[in-house]
């Protein structure tokens, strides 16, 4: 019924930290990342390519990147935005990236200034740059079951943006409940429409939790053999343009439930645990974890 194994893509580091006001040093990053290495995990996005005006948070990726102890085996991926964000990432030695479209006409306006048929038309360069490189490219899908500007998202707008990214050449394409309004019932129905365009293999799930409403989505994502799940340490992140959007899902809350399904994910519970706690420390927060939490307090 469910996945004998699923993987767990760490996006603590990039997505998770993107929206953090309290400014990081390179070292707090470096050593966040070199944690979650040594929890087992085998995806870890560790920064992102973009304009430091807009994401200031990101601004030192080059130095991140520069200064992580890489294990074998594991990928750190980076969000490039366009042909500049690419050269830098090629630069910084980075092997895959990430590109994002919305499923949101109105979001794709506010976020990044184009409609979404130009946003996809700015990966062009990108892809054939990856290809040069032979760097693989992961997608985005944001506001894949909401938008805080247009409200619910037909799981039509969705299977259209997801298949043009794979067909761009997008190894895997995560869809993300950006503003976390998602329900199980609404989660299922997009997530069969776009499982007629694309392989479940080869689809992975992001979800925010800000109604609480993650772990139930993810359990319907396991249902529909969906084996690729997002997740950031101490439920770390939001997103800068979407207000109110909470952390996306905890990486904690996520392995417990998995673990308590006889799901193997090969990562170590109480070593992410004790990536969120210093990352939380870090930032001047209580980590957004029930099962971080819990574990703290035993």
């Amino acid at each position: 019924m469910y996945p004998a194994q699923v993987r767990i893509v760490e996006v603590g580091p990039r997505d998770g930290l993107q929206n953090e006001s309290a400014q990081l040093s390179p070292d707090v990053k470096i050593a966040f990342i070199d944690m979650l290495s040594a929890a087992g995990l085998q995806t870890i996005e560790a920064g992102a390519f973009v304009s430091p005006k807009w994401v200031p948070q990101m601004a030192d990726s080059d130095k991140v990147f520069a200064g992580i102890q890489r294990k074998a085996g594991v990928s750190y991926p980076a969000l490039v935005p366009n042909e500049k964000g690419m050269e830098a990432a090629i630069a910084a030695g980075v092997r895959e990236v990430a590109v994002f479209a919305a499923a949101s006409e109105s979001f794709s306006q506010k976020n990044i200034n184009c409609t979404i048929d130009e946003s996809l038309a700015r990966f062009a360069p990108v892809m054939n740059m990856a290809r040069a490189h032979d760097i693989r490219v992961r997608g985005y899908v944001s506001c894949v079951l909401g938008c805080p500007y247009e409200g619910d998202i037909a799981p039509a707008a969705v299977v259209r943006v997801a298949q043009a990214l794979r067909d761009m050449g997008c190894y895997e394409i995560s869809l993300g409940d950006t503003i976390g309004t998602g329900t199980p019932v609404k989660t299922r129905a997009m997530l069969r429409a776009v499982k007629d365009a694309i392989p479940a293999a080869e689809i992975a799930v992001h979800f925010h939790d800000t109604y609480g409403q993650a772990l139930a989505n993810i359990l319907v994502a396991l249902e529909e053999r969906i084996a690729v799940v997002d997740s950031a340490a101490g439920g770390l992140g939001g997103c800068p343009y979407a207000k109110g959007a909470s952390g996306n899902v905890a990486t904690e809350d996520v392995l417990y439930m998995l673990n308590g399904m006889g799901i193997a994910t090969g990562v170590d519970l109480a070593k992410v645990a004790e990536a969120g706690r210093f990352i939380a420390a870090a930032v001047g927060k209580s980590p957004a974890t029930r099962v971080g939490l819990a574990l703290l307090a035993k």
